[in-house]
């Protein structure tokens, strides 16, 4: 089966405080969107690229993938209000082609071939996996009122989750038919849906990397470009 990534760049920035998407934003002499891509782009195994973007930025989208020469860019959707509805528009498009969905949020630009390789890998075996690092942080789990200690988790279980999270794509489908019924469905990521409407499905957790972080605030901006100069030189 065709390994797909799905980049999923529909965020709005709001938590940096820009009025750009931060997918658009100018890092390194390149859109953080570009960096991304170029990762998936230059993967052997990955066979061919979807893009899932906010509705206003299609014409931005379209420009950066030219100008770029990204050649595995397939389709280029738009996305939704929440962040499974842009999982939904990427499983919409290959509803009629059984294949590997590598789902990867465009903010998280320092990805490595890797990383993706160990997803793809997982995905030999398993109809789930998600990337993760262990918690080197001792985590609290508050009562319902958010500000007292009501639990405090053995550390050594503990991961972070990260992307890309892959998936054979008739597993994730039949996971969201089920959560789409559910009128109490919330959803913080792929993997999370499968959890919940397909517990019997085994999630494989594969070695993510502790630099492969998410795009989320001003202050990771300058820690982001260090780490892609130093890649760079």
């Amino acid at each position: 089966m065709k390994n797909i990534g799905v980049i999923l760049a529909g965020g709005s920035g709001r938590r940096l405080g820009s009025e750009l998407p931060k997918q658009f934003i100018v890092i390194a002499g390149k859109t953080v969107l570009a960096h991304t891509l170029h990762t998936f782009e230059k993967h052997e195994r990955i066979d061919e690229i979807i893009l899932v973007v906010h509705k206003d930025y299609i014409k931005e989208t379209e420009e950066i993938v030219r100008l770029e020469g990204f050649q595995k860019v397939k389709h280029i959707v738009p996305g939704g209000k929440e962040r499974y509805h842009s999982t939904l528009a990427a499983l919409n498009v290959y509803k009629d082609e059984p294949c590997h969905l590598i789902i990867h949020d465009a903010v998280r630009l320092l990805v490595t071939s890797r990383i993706i390789d160990h997803v793809i890998e997982a995905l030999e075996s398993h109809a789930a996996c998600t990337a993760a690092i262990p918690s080197t942080d001792t985590i609290l789990q508050s009562d319902t009122s958010r500000q007292f200690v009501d639990n405090i988790p053995d550390r050594s279980t503990l991961f972070q989750v990260q992307t890309p999270q892959g998936f054979h794509s008739d597993i994730l489908t039949e996971a969201y038919n089920k959560a789409l019924s559910d009128p109490e469905f919330f959803s913080t990521d792929d993997c999370g849906v499968v959890k919940r409407y397909l517990p019997e499905t085994p999630i494989k957790i594969t070695q993510g990397l502790p630099f492969n972080i998410k795009l989320t605030y001003k202050e990771d901006l300058s820690i982001i470009e260090r780490l892609l100069l130093s890649e760079l030189k």
